[in-house]
């Protein structure tokens, strides 16, 4: 009898997936569900989470006030708490629609996270929360590329890796509807983080981590924001 190799896993996509995509759009009602512990999340347990979203939440205030450029800024749950001139971009119209309305002295626009459609150097800041940790090696790159080309700063707020958690998978997600959908995930030390970033630790939880790197004279090229 002749051993059948097992089946690989497919190749990580995330921005770049329809699929991706299409569940996300199909998520925005419900997505601040996972932040406040509702809906499909109420029974779940994570014990000390509400204290350090919180903290997060803390965290991205306390940032000093710049022009901020939230990439997959999502329903705008932390975008909202930036200070400064603050634009919001995602792929999803559904959760642009909602951070829109919590940015009444910003912008939230649809657009491509690995192409963004803003001028060079148009930014001081890019900010990006739960989204680094979902791109494979060459969507990630990319977004890299993107986001040192439009500013001077970027700071990643992503998931901190736990006993019991494998760094990088598959994960199944189930929407209120019932639907279900693959989604590819990390997971990171806040040391590992920082240094695949090339920059610094910021923020080091049990259930997220963040890190800011610094690009000299990126900030501040151009004077237009939209490209």
């Amino acid at each position: 009898m002749t051993d059948v190799p097992p089946t690989p896993l497919p190749t990580p996509a995330f921005a770049t997936d329809p699929a991706t995509a299409s569940y996300y759009d199909r998520r925005a009602a419900e997505y601040d569900d996972w932040y406040t512990g509702a809906g499909l999340f109420a029974d779940q347990d994570r014990p000390g989470w509400h204290a350090e979203v919180a903290r997060v939440v803390e965290l991205v205030g306390a940032l000093a006030p710049m022009r901020t450029l939230d990439v997959a800024c999502g329903t705008g749950f932390l975008t909202q708490r930036l200070r400064g001139y603050v634009v919001g971009i995602d792929q999803s119209p559904a959760m642009v629609a909602i951070a829109q309305h919590r940015l009444p002295a910003g912008l939230a626009i649809t657009g491509d996270a690995l192409a963004l459609p803003v001028a060079d150097g148009a930014f001081d800041r890019v900010l990006t929360g739960s989204f680094y940790g979902h791109l494979p090696d060459r969507e990630r790159a990319a977004f890299l590329a993107e986001a040192r080309r439009v500013a001077g700063e970027l700071v990643v707020i992503d998931a901190a890796q736990r006993p019991g958690v494998e760094p990088e998978q598959w994960q199944e997600r189930v929407l209120n509807d019932g639907s279900r959908h693959r989604v590819y995930k990390r997971y990171f030390t806040v040391g590992q983080l920082a240094d695949e970033l090339g920059g610094e630790p910021l923020f080091d939880g049990f259930w997220f981590v963040a890190a800011r790197v610094s690009w000299p004279g990126r900030a501040g090229d151009t004077v237009g924001l939209l490209a």
